[in-house]
Parts: structure tokens; C-alpha cells; sequence
């Protein structure tokens, strides 16, 4: 099957300009000429590819959602058994918070925020497509630590749960919902005690005592 690699660039296209616009504007105040403008594109062609303003505003949220899932799971995948569990939380920690503290990724979550009241399936939309797959996949890294001997974890997903509230929480709380960029060493402090908090419930016995 052949695939039109045009039409797919310029998919991409419009759900890039579109997210710009929905960020900058709001979904209400968005329009679709202005989405069309930007993408330098047809406002017939948008509404080809999505039928209509919507629809266009869920599919940016899905691919923003899916670019999240992607960057999230390439953090992810560094949480290794063979490496101190200390180091390599670490490690991924910043990763992760680096992630969260994408300009996207706020922009995203300060527009489920607003329009939660009107179209609350988005929320389902980010957490099937993006969060649930990541706590999936960091419970099944903690997991293989905690069977290597390196945690005491009695239930992997409350954990993951747990190691992401961890650095979620702050990191909301001193950014102002991302309206205040975080410098790399506020990025480190929140890393470095979520790691520190999270290895005095579920490290060894002598993370424990630390």
C-alpha cells in the first residue's frame, strides 16, 4: 500500500499549528482560519482531515498525549535492575521531571484544566494514550528492582503511583502550574528528595535508616 507521505505531513502540520493556537488562545477563543493561517493551510483542509473544531482540538490533545508517552517511556527505560537503586531513580527522576516540566506538557494540562468542565473525556484521552502506560511501564522497572533485592515493594503500581506524586507535587507547587520556570537546580532538589522520600518506604533496611 502506498502512503501518501504529503497528506501526512501536513496532518502533522495542523495538529502542530493547532495546539499552538489552542495554548496561546483558549479553545474557545480558537478559530479554525487561525489554525489554518498558522499551518499555512486551507481551512477546507482541516476540516477534510477533522471534520470540524472539535474534533481537531481532541486529535492535538491525542498527539501531544502520544509525544508525552514517547519522551516518558525513553526516561523510563534507563530504571534498570543491574544499577543502584538510588542512582538510577535518580537518574530517571530528572528525566521524568524534565518530561513534566516540558512547555508543552503545561500547556496541555492547563488546557484539560480549563475545559475539564465541558469535555471531561479529555482527561480519559491523556491518561489511556500517555499516564496509565507510563505507570504501567515504571511499576514493571520497579518491580524487576524490587526481585533483584533492591526494593521492598509489595505492590509495583501503588509505588509507581507513589514515586510520581512525588516529583508531580512539588514540581506544580513551585512552578505555579508551570507559569514560573524552574531552574536545572530546583529540577535537582525536587528530584533528589522525591528519591530520598521514596527509598525511606520502599529501599532496603538500609536505605531506610538513611
Amino acid at each position: 500500500m502506498t502512503v501518501n507521505r504529503g497528506r501526512i505531513d501536513k496532518r502533522q502540520a495542523i495538529l502542530d499549528a493547532a495546539f499552538t493556537v489552542f495554548a496561546r488562545d483558549g479553545y474557545r477563543q480558537a478559530s479554525v482560519d487561525t489554525v489554518a493561517a498558522t499551518a499555512g493551510v486551507a481551512k477546507h483542509t482541516i476540516y477534510n482531515h477533522f471534520g470540524d473544531k472539535e474534533s481537531l482540538f481532541r486529535a492535538a490533545v491525542a498527539a501531544l498525549a502520544d509525544d508525552a508517552l514517547a519522551r516518558n517511556l525513553a526516561a523510563v527505560d534507563a530504571l534498570r535492575p543491574d544499577r543502584e537503586p538510588a542512582e538510577v531513580l535518580t537518574e530517571v527522576g530528572r528525566k521524568l521531571a524534565d518530561c513534566y516540566c516540558d512547555e508543552k506538557s503545561w500547556a496541555l494540562r492547563r488546557l484539560l484544566h480549563a475545559e475539564f468542565g465541558s469535555m471531561p473525556e479529555l482527561q480519559d484521552i491523556v491518561r489511556d494514550r500517555a499516564t496509565d502506560k507510563v505507570n504501567d511501564a515504571l511499576a514493571d522497572r520497579l518491580a524487576r528492582l524490587a526481585l533483584a533485592g533492591k526494593l521492598r515493594i509489595a505492590d509495583p503500581a501503588v509505588a509507581a503511583e507513589q514515586f510520581g506524586a512525588l516529583l508531580t507535587a512539588p514540581l506544580e507547587t513551585r512552578s505555579r502550574l508551570g507559569t514560573r520556570k524552574l531552574t536545572r537546580s530546583e529540577l535537582d532538589e525536587v528530584t533528589d528528595n522525591a528519591v530520598q522520600t521514596f527509598l525511606r518506604a520502599f529501599g532496603p533496611e538500609q536505605a531506610r535508616s538513611v
